[in-house]
């Protein structure tokens, strides 16, 4: 069997060169945060400090402003989140995967158009609609806009398609419920696609910034990026050593995350795609 060697070589490089120039913005603000404000400034391009101020800045990111308090914030409002959304999501996609009934297609045809739908279109409903309910700067406003997934109903129906139906048959005949087929069949069986989802779902709501700009005031509730413009107009300025710190500290644990599901991340998407 022949190998495509110039093909393959020619893949590599576009994939290297890919991937640096989407790591060079993380590589550089890791490189700010531990350098000093003169060193920041200096003219000369240097990407390893001459002097480290490590402790310095990330101490400062860390004690300067409630970081940490941002952070649990951004953990309580991502996993509430990803639970309502695993909760609401699952059952429409097993129904639109499973069972047949009369405008199952049109249904279907209905969450597509939701994919094509940005959330900030629906950002000024969502706020008179949060004004109305008195929801408006409480951890409630930044949850509850988000708990119906078009994407998520998506990726599940997807994977559910690959099960094959005498498992859900075997099921009914053991006098399983369509709900509880769900919960105990599905849900366990699509174990890659809802993990896949998840990293979507908290990376996307951890790093947002736009509705809760607009959701809350309170420092109290704010998500980290939120928080993160608060600490650069309070507590910054123009040392931006602490400031890449505490972008350092907010990036990282979804790039940690990431590198230990990126197995079942891919599993999740390729899934969906082999019937």
């Amino acid at each position: 069997m022949r190998t495509d060697w110039p093909g393959a070589i020619a893949r590599h490089v576009i994939l290297l060169t890919t991937a640096a120039l989407v790591s060079v913005p993380f590589v550089w603000m890791v490189s700010l945060s531990v350098k000093s404000p003169g060193e920041i400034f200096r003219g000369s391009f240097s990407l390893l400090p001459r002097h480290w101020n490590l402790v310095e800045n990330y101490g400062r990111a860390l004690t300067a402003s409630p970081l940490p308090k941002f952070m649990l914030n951004g953990v309580g409002i991502c996993l509430a989140i990803l639970v309502l959304q695993i909760l609401v999501c699952a059952p429409p996609a097993y129904a639109l995967a499973k069972l047949q009934f009369k405008g199952r297609n049109l249904l279907f045809g209905l969450v597509l158009i939701g994919l094509l739908i940005p959330h900030q279109v629906l950002a000024l409903p969502q706020f008179i609609m949060g004004y109305q309910l008195g929801i408006l700067n409480t951890y409630a406003a930044l949850i509850f806009p988000f708990i119906v997934s078009p994407f998520g109903i998506f990726l599940m129906r997807q994977f559910f398609k690959t099960i094959p139906d005498d498992v859900v048959h075997a099921a009914r005949l053991d006098g399983l419920s369509e709900f509880a087929i769900v919960w105990r069949v599905m849900v366990p069986m699509a174990l890659p696609a809802i993990i896949a989802f998840s990293i979507f779902s908290v990376v996307s709501h951890w790093n947002d910034l736009f509705w809760p700009l607009i959701a809350v005031r309170s420092e109290e509730m704010m998500p980290p990026p939120l928080g993160i413009m608060t600490f650069k107009n309070e507590e910054a300025g123009s040392d931006y050593g602490p400031l890449m710190a505490a972008s350092t500290l907010v990036v990282a644990p979804l790039i940690i995350a990431f590198l230990a599901a990126q197995r079942w991340f891919v599993e999740g998407l390729t899934g969906g795609a082999i019937k």
